[in-house]
C-alpha cells in the first residue's frame, strides 16, 4: 500500500497528548478522558459519560520533517433516532499554528440515541484511517486536533519522518469548564470552538473541561478543577441548571459558592473567571427544564423548548436573569476578599443586538459564526493587560 516512503509507527503516549486529562488504555488503542477516573465512577449520568470522552479541546502535538501522516482511530458516531444523520467528526492538522488541512473518519462505532426516552445502544465497528500529506519537509509543529464532538480512541500513528513530543508550549494554562457551548456544540471544527479561537487569540494552552449538559457545579467536577494545573481558570455558569431544573434559588447560591471554595483549594491565587450564559431567548425569564420541541422533530428539524412558566421564579426557580443577577452578586461579595476573582456577563459575548444577525439555529446552541464571535470577544475582554487574564511576562 505505501510504495515511496517507508512508514514509522510511532507509539501513541501521554508525551504526544495535549489537553487530555487521562488516557484509557482499551483493547484498540487510547481513550482520551476529560475527567479522571475517581470523578466518572461518582456519578450514573450517561450523558456525562459521552461528553467528557469526546476530546473536545484535545490534541495530538508532535514535531518531525514528516510530509505525511496517518492516524487510524476508532471514532464512536452519534445517531438521533428520527433525524438527519450527523456528519462525520472533523479532525483539524495545524502546522506551526496555522490550520492547514482537515479529515474525518467513516465508519466506527454507531451509537443510536431516542430522544424521546433516552435510551441508547450502541453497534459496534472497525477503527478507519485519515492522511495529511505533501506537509512541507521541514521541521514543524504539527497539531491534529481530535474531533470534539466524537468519542475518538486512538489507535496507531505512522508518519515518513521520525517523531518526537512537540516542546512543551512556553505558553499560560487555560483551564476553562462550562456547558456544550463551551464543548463546542455546532462549532465548524475542533479548532473553531470558541475556546480554541479564544486560547490562540490569547496566546494560552487550553484544557476544555466544557461538558455538554454537565455544567451543574458537580462535586467531583470542582475537584477536577482544583487538581488540574493551570495559570488562568474561567468557569461558565448557569445554561445547564436551567436546563436540568436542577436546583432552586437557595440551593444555587450556596452551591457556587461550594463550588468556587473547592477551587481555590487548589488556586488560591490564580485569575479565577465567573461567566454568566450567554442570551438565550427561551430562558430569559422561562424556567426550565428544557426539553427537544417534538413538534419540530416530526418535521426533521432539532429545536428546544422551555418547559416551565415564569410566574414558577417566585418559587426559586431558575432562569437566566435571574443566575445572571446571583453571579454578579456572589462574585462580587467575594471579591471583596479575592482580588483575584473575576465576573463576566455572558451578554458581553452574545447578546441581544446579535440574536437578529445571528439567531440559535435550535434555540439553544450557537452556530459556528457565533463561536468565532464568542472566541473573538472573550479573547477581548479576557486576554488583556488590563482585564482578568493579564498577557505573561516574557
Amino acid at each position: 500500500m505505501h510504495t515511496e516512503n517507508p512508514w514509522i509507527d510511532t507509539p501513541l503516549t501521554a508525551e504526544l497528548v495535549r489537553g487530555a486529562l487521562e488516557l484509557e488504555r482499551t483493547e484498540h488503542g487510547l481513550l482520551p478522558h476529560r475527567l479522571p477516573a475517581r470523578a466518572r465512577v461518582q456519578h450514573n449520568d450517561g450523558q456525562l459519560a459521552i461528553a467528557e470522552s469526546q476530546p473536545s479541546g484535545v490534541r495530538l502535538a508532535f514535531r518531525t520533517r514528516a510530509t505525511a501522516v496517518e492516524l487510524d482511530t476508532l471514532p464512536t458516531k452519534r445517531v438521533y433516532a428520527g433525524t438527519p444523520p450527523r456528519p462525520d467528526g472533523v479532525y483539524d492538522l495545524l502546522v506551526d499554528g496555522r490550520l492547514t488541512q482537515q479529515d474525518t473518519v467513516p465508519g466506527g462505532n454507531v451509537m443510536t440515541i431516542d430522544m424521546a426516552t433516552g435510551a441508547a445502544s450502541t453497534a459496534p465497528g472497525s477503527p478507519g484511517t485519515l492522511r495529511f500529506t505533501g506537509l512541507p519537509g521541514s521541521v514543524k509543529d504539527i497539531e491534529i486536533w481530535l474531533p470534539h464532538n466524537e468519542t475518538t480512541e486512538l489507535v496507531a500513528l505512522r508518519t515518513d519522518a521520525p517523531v518526537e513530543p512537540a516542546p512543551t508550549a512556553d505558553r499560560p494554562v487555560w483551564l476553562h469548564h462550562g456547558s456544550s457551548i463551551s464543548h463546542g456544540s455546532d462549532a465548524a471544527s475542533p479548532s473553531a470552538t470558541w475556546p480554541a479561537l479564544a486560547a490562540r487569540l490569547g496566546g494560552v494552552e487550553l484544557i476544555n473541561l466544557g461538558l455538554s449538559g454537565s455544567a451543574l457545579l458537580d462535586p467531583f467536577t470542582a475537584r477536577t478543577l482544583r487538581d488540574t494545573p493551570a495559570d488562568v481558570i474561567s468557569v461558565k455558569i448557569g445554561i445547564n441548571l436551567v436546563n436540568t431544573d436542577v436546583m432552586r434559588l437557595r440551593a444555587f447560591t450556596s452551591a457556587v459558592h461550594g463550588f468556587l471554595d473547592t477551587v481555590r483549594d487548589g488556586h488560591p491565587s490564580a485569575p479565577l473567571l465567573v461567566v454568566s450564559p450567554i442570551l438565550c431567548p427561551i430562558h430569559e425569564d422561562t424556567p426550565g427544564p428544557t426539553a427537544f420541541d417534538l413538534d419540530a422533530l416530526a418535521t426533521g428539524a432539532l429545536r428546544f423548548r422551555a418547559t416551565g412558566e415564569p410566574a414558577e421564579r417566585a418559587a426559586g426557580k431558575l432562569t437566566l436573569n435571574v443566575v445572571r443577577e446571583e453571579l454578579s452578586r456572589l462574585v462580587g461579595q467575594r471579591a471583596a476578599d479575592d482580588p483575584h476573582l473575576h465576573y463576566l456577563d455572558g451578554r458581553d459575548l452574545y447578546g441581544e443586538p446579535d440574536v437578529a444577525e445571528l439567531p440559535l439555529p435550535d434555540d439553544l446552541h450557537p452556530d459556528a459564526a457565533t463561536h468565532r464571535l464568542i472566541g473573538e470577544r472573550f479573547a477581548a475582554r479576557a486576554f488583556t493587560p488590563t482585564g482578568p487574564f493579564p498577557p505573561a511576562r516574557r
